[in-house]
């Protein structure tokens, strides 16, 4: 197991991970650090009784935006245009919501500590990590966050509190990357649930040859609005009805 040194940035070659994708541990949440690890394909995912843990599983379940795949019933919702969708609105909230109770575990527990929620929170305040919300009468009913470097975005987690309103939140935000000429879009680990909007397995190796190339595009920093292009996006670009929670 590689420990990092706290003055040192660098991180050991993927390749030197464990079968189950675990590289190193220790270090620090500092930008400089989260930033130096997803250029790299690496990820920080412990909980509050670990030390930090550093992630580089393989395969890697990635979704391009061209090939995103929206399922016709949920085509359908977004068409009744249920929710408003907003960018970078409230980002600690989304994140907060994300790390609440979770009908799949209820124990509790969660991967988003204090000190997560802090460190995101300054990569949000840099630039670098974003939130998508979805609304319904004013109320935060679901989102995601991530974080974006070039043409990469690197989604971390999402919350939902009605039917599909994460996935409205997903979806919107996909194909506003798309737009945006954005390469790649990190799932880290497969499931049924990105799958059905096509996302796929690929190699460590592919993907860092994909990530390398996306990193090297210029940073999309600074607070993200949609760009408009029919009246379903400028409907989304309002804002919740009764101004930010």
């Amino acid at each position: 197991m590689f420990r990092l040194n706290r003055h040192d940035l660098r991180f050991p070659p993927v390749d030197r991970a464990s079968p189950e994708g675990l590289l190193a541990v220790g270090g620090d949440l500092r930008p400089e650090r989260l930033l130096e690890a997803y250029r790299h394909g690496i990820f920080p995912w412990y909980n509050d009784d670990q030390p930090i843990l550093w992630w580089s599983p393989d395969p890697r379940a990635v979704l391009f935006p061209e090939k995103l795949h929206v399922p016709r019933t949920l085509h359908r919702t977004m068409r009744r245009g249920l929710f408003t969708v907003t960018l970078d609105t409230c980002f600690r909230q989304v994140m907060q919501q994300c790390a609440g109770p979770r009908p799949q575990y209820p124990e509790g527990g969660t991967w988003i500590t204090a000190d997560m929620l802090d460190a995101y929170t300054h990569l949000h305040e840099l630039g670098y990590a974003h939130s998508v919300e979805t609304w319904q009468e004013g109320r935060l009913v679901g989102g995601l966050y991530g974080v974006a470097i070039g043409g990469a975005f690197f989604a971390e987690s999402m919350f939902t509190r009605i039917d599909d309103a994460s996935k409205v939140a997903l979806v919107t935000l996909f194909r506003q990357l798309e737009a945006w000429g954005f390469r790649v879009i990190d799932c880290q680990q497969s499931s049924p649930h990105v799958k059905r909007f096509g996302a796929e397995e690929i190699s460590r190796r592919n993907f860092i040859t994909f990530l390398t190339e996306a990193v090297t595009l210029p940073d999309r920093k600074g607070r993200w609005a949609f760009d408009a292009t029919d009246e379903t996006e400028r409907s989304q670009q309002s804002g919740p009805p009764g101004g930010e929670p």
